[in-house]
């Protein structure tokens, strides 16, 4: 798989909640490529920012070349894109990153919380073609009752909620929703917060379940500059030498007993 940088123009841009943007580009070199976890760089046109952000792929349109990304706005750069609009372009370098490991047969957790919500969308409309809607279970962490992307998820299996509020679903977080409803499975996917991927990984190890972690919420450049994103690994390192990973670079999908968190 070969990354490219191109010029993509962009579709479509809509608010989705509070600092939430969906955007739409046509980019078919990386589209065709692209699977579910990986990301893609965007970079800004303000050239003091040297670094690009990476975006998780909500959506991946190989027929017609496009690719979704739904991000939140958290600083400058992000606050550029989402100003964008339909017949703009903007710089992509992708597809990035590995994706997720798809177990056929499985009942599985697609677990999302905040903005590690949008690219467990993808996971499951890839992971619908092989296992089956009645094998999928999406638990999603949310802020409040600004529940962005839930009703598409609904159409690739049930969906369960968590605010941290209260004012929707269960009151906490998501393995209190999954305590709540009393629901099983064999492997977890999962990406949001660390705090919530340390909990589910232990979640899983204390049910001898297979999971799968997705560290985006870590990365800075998103193509192994910066060492920002580095985590501690069980194995050494070829590139540092050291019980670490960039998780750009050899993730951001990892096995949870890979990873330390």
């Amino acid at each position: 798989m070969a990354k490219v940088k191109v010029t993509a123009k962009i579709t479509a841009q809509e608010q989705l909640a509070d600092g939430i943007y969906s955007m739409q580009i046509q980019v078919p070199q990386i589209a065709s490529q692209a699977a579910a976890g990986q990301f893609v760089d965007l970079y800004s046109r303000d050239g003091s920012r040297l670094l690009p952000r990476p975006i998780s792929l909500c959506g991946v349109d190989r027929e017609n070349g496009a690719l979704r990304l739904v991000y939140r706005v958290a600083g400058a750069g992000t606050e550029e894109f989402s100003h964008l609009k339909a017949g703009d372009t903007i710089d992509v370098l992708g597809p990035l990153g590995n994706g997720f490991t798809l177990r056929e047969g499985k009942k599985a957790f697609l677990i999302g919380g905040g903005i590690g919500i949008p690219p467990m969308l993808e996971l499951a409309k890839e992971l619908s073609l092989v296992t089956g809607r009645e094998n999928i279970q999406a638990v999603l962490g949310y802020r409040d009752s600004q529940m962005f992307l839930k009703e598409e998820f609904e159409q690739y299996g049930p969906v369960y909620v968590a605010t941290e509020d209260g004012s929707f679903g269960a009151k906490g977080n998501v393995l209190d929703a999954i305590r709540e409803n009393a629901l099983d499975a064999q492997v977890i996917y999962a990406c949001g917060p660390t705090p919530m991927l340390r909990a589910l990984k232990a979640y899983a190890k204390e049910q001898g379940m297979e999971c799968w972690l997705s560290l985006e919420e870590k990365m800075a450049c998103g193509v192994g500059a910066c060492l920002a994103c580095v985590c501690r690994s069980k194995e050494v390192d070829g590139h540092s030498h050291v019980h670490n990973k960039r998780v750009c670079k050899d993730g951001p999908v990892f096995l949870a007993d890979e990873i330390e968190l």
